[in-house]
C-alpha cells in the first residue's frame, strides 16, 4: 500500500460497472473477502444477499424508533396527567382525577406518532440525507444507476486502497468499466 500523493488526495475512489446484479453481488463478496471495508454498491433495485455480501448488519434505526416511542408515550401520558390532575383538575361525576384507563388511547397514539417521526428523521440522519451531491455523480455512466446499471465503488479512504492495484483488482472481477472518481 502506498501513501496517497498530492494527485491522489483529490480521488474519491474507484468505480466499477458490472453487467448483471449477480456479477455485482459476486464482486462485492470477493471485495469484502479481499479485505476492503469502505465500499458501496449501487443498483436500480434491491439485490438479494447484497447486505450480507457487503457486510451490512447494523440495525441503528430500531433503537431510535424505540426511543421515540418511549418519549411519545411518556410525553402523552405526562401531558394528560399535567392537564387533568395538576393544571386544571375537574371533578365531574365523582370520577378520580387520576383516571389513567381513559388516557390509554391518546398515549398509544402519541407513541405511534413519535415513533414514526423518529423513524423518518433517524433514517434521514443515518443515511446523510438529503444528499444533493456525491462524487460518483461525476461519472457520466452513473446516470444509468437508477435504470439498468450496477456499480461498485471502493473509496480512497479504505486502508487497503491503492490507486494502481485497486482498479486492477476490480477489472479482474469482471467489471465492464473501471474509472477513478474525483472528489
Amino acid at each position: 500500500m502506498s501513501a496517497p500523493s498530492a494527485a491522489e488526495s483529490s480521488i474519491y475512489g474507484v468505480l466499477a460497472e458490472f453487467a448483471t446484479p449477480e456479477a455485482l453481488r459476486d464482486a462485492v463478496e470477493k471485495t469484502t473477502k479481499a479485505g476492503y471495508t469502505k465500499t458501496d454498491a449501487f443498483s436500480p433495485f434491491p439485490i438479494h444477499g447484497m447486505e450480507e455480501a457487503i457486510g451490512f448488519n447494523e440495525r441503528k434505526v430500531a433503537p431510535i424508533i424505540l426511543a421515540g416511542g418511549i418519549f411519545g408515550a411518556l410525553g402523552g401520558f405526562g401531558m394528560q396527567y399535567w392537564m387533568q390532575v395538576i393544571d386544571f383538575p375537574m371533578n365531574i361525576g365523582g370520577r378520580p382525577l387520576y383516571s389513567w384507563v381513559s388516557w390509554i388511547p391518546p398515549t398509544f397514539e402519541m407513541t405511534i406518532l413519535f415513533g414514526s417521526f423518529a423513524a423518518v428523521f433517524g433514517m434521514f440522519a443515518l443515511n446523510s440525507l438529503p444528499r444533493p451531491y456525491h462524487p460518483v455523480f461525476n461519472h457520466p455512466r452513473f446516470l444509468r444507476a437508477s435504470q439498468d446499471a450496477f456499480f461498485l465503488v471502493i473509496e480512497a479512504t479504505d486502508p487497503k486502497f491503492d490507486s494502481i492495484q485497486t482498479p486492477k483488482f476490480l477489472s479482474g472481477l469482471g467489471a465492464m468499466d473501471v474509472v477513478q472518481v474525483e472528489d
